[in-house]
C-alpha cells in the first residue's frame, strides 16, 4: 500500500480549501506588498503543524527593487543526516487586469478547475509542497535528509529580495532545489530576460511654432523601426533546449507628451528582450544599446538607457538532469501519462538557486501545457486533482532522492 498516496487522497479537500484561501488574499506586484498574504500563508502552515520562520527584507532593499514590503517564509524539517532540498514557490502575482469570467480573487471551483489570480502562478505550489512535506512527516517515510519550504514574494520583479536574498544572507544553504513550474512537465532550463528603459528628451514648444521645439515622439519613430527590424533577425537564433525556441523582443510601454497643443519633449519606452540559454546577457545588452543609439536622429534629442532588470538564463547541469529524470519517472507513475523534461521561454526564481551552484529543477501542479493554466491572463486556473497528484509526485521523488 502506498501510504503517501493514501494520506494525500484523504486530505484532497483540505488542499483545495487551502489554495482557495491563498487566492482570496490579494498579493499583487506591483505594488509589491505581500505582508497580508505572508500572514495568511503562515496561518495555513501553522495549522498543518509547521513552525514558520518569517524573514522580513530590509526596507531599503525593497525600495531598490520597486517593492513596498517583503517577508519571506521558511519552514524546515530534518528527517536525519543528509542533503537539504528546498521547495520554492512565490506568492506575489501580477495584477488581475480585465476580461475575467470569474472573480479573480474568489478561488471559485468550476468543472474541476480552481480559478483566481495566482492559482497557477504559483500559490498552488504553496499547497503542493506543504502537503508533500507533511505527508512525508506523518507517514514516517524518511529517516535521512532535510526539506525546506521557501515561500517568497517578489518573483514577478526578479526574485532579488526572495530566493536571491535568502541565499546571499545564508538563511538557507540547500543541496538541491525544486521550484514552481505551473506544468507537470519537469523543467530544467529557461530563458533569461533583459528589461531596458529608454528615454528620449527633446524640447517643448507651442504647437503653432512647432519648428522651435525638438519632437521626442517624432524621434522615437526611427528607434522603434530599428528595434522591430532587429527583432526580425532574432528568429535566426534557435536554442538547443526544446521549448525555448528563439529569442524575442517586445516594446512593452510608451509614454510621452505634455498636451495636444505642445511639441512633446519626452518619450519613455520600456523593452523586454528574452535571452536564450546560449546567449551572453552582457553581449545582448550592449547589442541592444547599440541598435537604439544608432537610430536616434542627429537633432536636439538626448537619449538615455537604463537597465531595469536582468534575469540570467537558467540552464541544466548533470546533477540537475539526474534529479529531473527522477521526478519525471515518478510523475509518469502517478499521472499515468508520458512526462518528459524540457525548457520554458520565460524566467523564474529557479535561476537564483542554479546561479548559487544548487542543482535545480522546476516541477509543479499545473496542466501539461502551461498555456492552459492562463498564467498572467484572465481566468488563471489550475486543475484541482493535480494538487494531490503533484504533491504525491514531489513526496515520492523526495523519498527516493533523500533515501
Amino acid at each position: 500500500m502506498n501510504h503517501l498516496k493514501h494520506w494525500l487522497e484523504q486530505r484532497a479537500d483540505e488542499q483545495v480549501a487551502m489554495l482557495r484561501q491563498l487566492v482570496q488574499v490579494p498579493s499583487d506586484n506591483p505594488p509589491g506588498d505581500g505582508i497580508a498574504h505572508a500572514q495568511c500563508a503562515t496561518e495555513c502552515l501553522e495549522k498543518l503543524g509547521f513552525e514558520v520562520e518569517q524573514h522580513p527584507v530590509p526596507s531599503a532593499l525593497c525600495r531598490q527593487h520597486g517593492l513596498q514590503r517583503v517577508t519571506n517564509l521558511v519552514v524546515r524539517h530534518r528527517f536525519g543526516p543528509g542533503p537539504v532540498v528546498a521547495l520554492n514557490a512565490h506568492g506575489d502575482v501580477v495584477p488581475a487586469g480585465g476580461g475575467w469570467s470569474k472573480d479573480p480573487y474568489g478561488g471559485e471551483v468550476d468543472q474541476g478547475w480552481l480559478y483566481g489570480r495566482g492559482a497557477a502562478v504559483s500559490k498552488s505550489d504553496f499547497v503542493t509542497y506543504a502537503y508533500a512535506l507533511k505527508a512525508l512527516i506523518d507517514t514516517q517515510a524518511l529517516e535521512t535528509g532535510s526539506v525546506e519550504l521557501h515561500f517568497t514574494y517578489d518573483e514577478e520583479t526578479g526574485g532579488f529580495t526572495g530566493p536571491a536574498w535568502l541565499l546571499s544572507e545564508g538563511i538557507s544553504r540547500p543541496d538541491y532545489a525544486v521550484c514552481a513550474a505551473f506544468s507537470y512537465q519537469v523543467i530544467t532550463a529557461h530563458n533569461g530576460c533583459l528589461h531596458l528603459e529608454v528615454v528620449l528628451e527633446g524640447r517643448s514648444a507651442h504647437a503653432a511654432w512647432h519648428h522651435t521645439g525638438s519632437d521626442a515622439i517624432e524621434a522615437s519613430l526611427p528607434v522603434l523601426s530599428a528595434l522591430y527590424r532587429y527583432r526580425e533577425t532574432l528568429a535566426e537564433k534557435v536554442s538547443a533546449y526544446p521549448g525555448v525556441n528563439a529569442p524575442s523582443l517586445v516594446v512593452g510601454t510608451i509614454e510621452g507628451g505634455i498636451n495636444t497643443n505642445v511639441v512633446p519633449d519626452r518619450v519613455v519606452m520600456t523593452i523586454d528582450r528574452r535571452i536564450i540559454p546560449e546567449e551572453s546577457p552582457d553581449v545582448i545588452e550592449q547589442e541592444l544599446r547599440s541598435v537604439i543609439e544608432a537610430a536616434v536622429p542627429e537633432s536636439a534629442i538626448r537619449v538615455s538607457i537604463q537597465r531595469r532588470l536582468l534575469a540570467k538564463p537558467f540552464t541544466s547541469t548533470p546533477d540537475s538532469e539526474k534529479v529531473a529524470s527522477l521526478f519525471a519517472s515518478e510523475a509518469q507513475k502517478v499521472l499515468g501519462v508520458p512526462v518528459g523534461t524540457g525548457a520554458m521561454p520565460l524566467y523564474t526564481d529557479a535561476r537564483h538557486y542554479s546561479e548559487a551552484g544548487v542543482p535545480t529543477i522546476m516541477y509543479g501542479a499545473g496542466p501539461k501545457d502551461p498555456l492552459d493554466a492562463n498564467g498572467h491572463r484572465a481566468d488563471e486556473r489550475v486543475p484541482v486533482h493535480l494538487l494531490t497528484d503533484a504533491a504525491l509526485v514531489v513526496a515520492n521523488s523526495l523519498k527516493r532522492l533523500l533515501a
